[in-house]
């Protein structure tokens, strides 16, 4: 999934970026990985612990144990880091790299693994996963992370975003909007497949375990089969937004769009993510359905407000993201709910299928939590990071690209390395001449 992020984020920013936006996406998961073994792992998951944080295991301390092996450290990882890969879209093209490496650093040591503490830990105060004193008798049911993951990214990229602002040229001086395309579709939809096929681990393997049958069930219906229905529920999502995305872009624009396919279809992807083994697949059609309109309806908002996302992650991932918690809510069938969380009898499910609305408070609840702890602590960062002037770059490097000001270089090659007629990318016809003299001559 790290390299899809790093595909779509180098295809949806212009062609002076793209070494920066790549080289970001790689320090994500470098970065996230030192910073989430350090700290972010035993905030997460460190056990035993109170509900707001786990208190053990620092640095892989006392592992493995009965509680957990070094692999699903590394599972842990992967999400941690597409949290601060979501964030790091919404920035991108005016971003200083001290600044990228400070907030992923941050994001993944301490601000996503309280959340995911919160709702995955088995000592989590809105954990499903607990055997009593479950927040209205049910917890949080987000299987795979549509609140834990996308939406801490999402919201985190709509502050960095806000306290940076536009892009140079993204609104013209009466206020209209300016398209400022990135410059690789055939890169955007590489980095779409890649990201989709991923999702397949996120969303099935989130499981952990596939061998394990159902008590009172036949011996051909087990897990085995809930996990295909997850990745049934999560293409049908996909595949749904991204039509619906296709059409709705076509009425209101005049064009088949590419790109806001991709990004319709992720917003599926994103939407069903906290739902995908609790649903019937006729139902993940809906949630697709309404994510896609989601997504086009805060990118008109983003629009109207001023507010310049190149990747539109923040629309994509906070808005479908908190679409797909609240879908949850509503259509979490009460048998899937009893095989998947089996750890409590006659648990709340979802409002539309007869479950009451104990199961919905809980995920409004987990909703403005999110909102409000990724406000409190990531706002407040990039607040100071703006300050110190470490967030955004001089309006020549922006201009010019931070490939050729910051990197050294721009990440394609113009011309063969042993053309004696190019020097550094460019051709001699546009390098001013030396002053001519007799002794030149």
């Amino acid at each position: 999934m790290q390299l899809g992020f790093a595909m779509l984020c180098a295809g949806s920013v212009r062609a002076k970026n793209t070494m920066n936006i790549m080289l970001t996406n790689v320090l994500d998961a470098a970065a996230g990985g030192l910073f989430y073994y350090m700290f972010g792992f035993a905030f997460a998951f460190g056990t035993p612990s109170n509900g707001f944080i786990g208190r053990h295991n620092f640095a892989l301390g006392s592992f493995p144990s009965s509680n957990f092996d070094y692999s699903y450290f590394l599972y842990q990882w992967a999400f941690a880091i597409a949290a601060a890969g979501i964030t790091s879209g919404s920035i991108a093209e005016r971003t200083q790299f001290v600044a990228y490496l400070i907030y992923s650093s941050f994001l993944t040591g301490f601000v996503y693994p309280v959340v995911s503490h919160w709702f995955w830990s088995p000592d989590g105060w809105a954990s499903a996963g607990k055997s009593s004193d479950l927040l209205f008798g049910s917890g949080v049911i987000d299987f795979a992370g549509s609140g834990v993951v996308h939406m801490v990214g999402g919201i985190a990229g709509l502050w960095g975003a806000l306290i940076e602002g536009p892009r140079i040229g993204r609104f013209g001086g009466s206020g209209r909007s300016v398209a400022l395309r990135g410059h690789s579709a055939s890169l955007v939809v590489l980095g779409t497949f890649l990201l989709w096929f991923g999702w397949y681990g996120f969303n099935p393997g989130s499981f952990a375990k596939i061998l394990a049958p159902y008590p009172d069930s036949d011996a051909y219906y087990g897990q085995w089969s809930a996990i295909g229905r997850t990745a049934v529920t999560t293409t049908l999502s996909g595949c749904t937004a991204a039509l619906t995305t296709l059409f709705g872009k076509r009425v209101m624009s005049g064009h088949w769009n590419v790109t806001d396919v991709c990004n319709g279809l992720l917003g599926g992807l994103a939407a069903i993510t906290a739902s995908c083994s609790v649903v019937e697949p006729w139902a993940a059609v809906i949630c697709g359905f309404v994510a896609s309109l989601v997504l086009m309806g805060c990118n008109k908002l983003a629009e109207k407000l001023k507010y310049d996302d190149p990747l539109e992650a923040a629309q994509l991932h906070g808005g479908c993201g908190m679409w797909g918690v609240i879908f949850t809510a509503l259509f979490a069938s009460e048998k899937y709910v009893a095989e998947v969380y089996p750890s409590v009898a006659n648990r709340p499910y979802g409002l539309f299928m007869g479950g009451g609305g104990r199961l919905l408070a809980a995920h409004l609840i987990q909703v403005v939590v999110i909102v409000g702890w990724v406000s409190a602590t990531m706002g407040p960062l990039f607040f100071i990071l703006h300050k110190l002037k470490l967030l955004r770059i001089s309006a020549e490097d922006e201009l010019a690209g931070m490939d050729l000001t910051r990197h050294g270089g721009f990440a394609y090659a113009y011309h063969d390395q042993d053309d004696p007629d190019q020097k550094g990318g460019f051709p001699l016809s546009r390098v001013e001449p030396a002053a001519t003299t007799p002794q030149s001559v």
